[in-house]
């Protein structure tokens, strides 16, 4: 993996040459085909992934194979294990779109690598968080758009109770 792919990204900017080359070291760039499954919700969560060429996907699967798009990923994208948070597992599906090309990375490696120099760690995890706070808020944003464009009932109102002890 080349360390200039590396470093032309916001996350890593930070890192010195001998961090880039230890974090280029566990990444391999993957080549997958609209619809192949980066990772799915529940599976162990061991990387993170930047979306270098191509469109993916992330998704809340339901039931009977209904799913809720939370976000469309475009190149420059980083998405997957949050080395910030510790969390072992995906929360969400990732599914290509478009046939794209991921840098896919070892999360441990990163996580090492914060953990020895405290303010790096402090600044990866400043850039990390920024990162998917803003995709939080942008799925609230649809959330609120599909509630908010539901139909209201018509049913008559119940009688008004009220509520003691709660």
């Amino acid at each position: 993996m080349s360390v200039e792919r590396l470093e032309g990204h916001e996350v890593f900017q930070f890192l010195r040459p001998e961090q880039l080359e230890t974090i280029s070291d566990v990444a391999e760039i993957v080549e997958l085909e609209a619809g192949d499954v980066v990772y799915r919700k529940s599976t162990r969560a061991d990387h993170f992934y930047v979306l270098l060429e191509g469109q993916v996907a992330l998704r809340l699967p339901g039931k009977a194979g209904v799913s809720l798009q939370v976000e469309e990923l475009t190149p420059g994208a980083m998405f997957g294990s949050c080395v910030c948070f510790k969390l072992t597992d995906y929360s969400l599906e990732a599914r290509c779109t478009t046939d794209s090309k991921l840098l896919k990375i070892e999360s441990a490696t990163l996580r090492k690598l914060m953990d020895r120099d405290l303010v790096l760690g402090y600044t990866i995890q400043t850039q990390i968080s920024r990162i998917y706070f803003h995709r939080y808020l942008d799925a609230m944003k649809k959330l609120q758009a599909i509630v908010l464009n539901l139909p209201l009932e018509t049913a008559s109102p119940a009688p008004a109770e009220v509520a003691v002890g709660v």
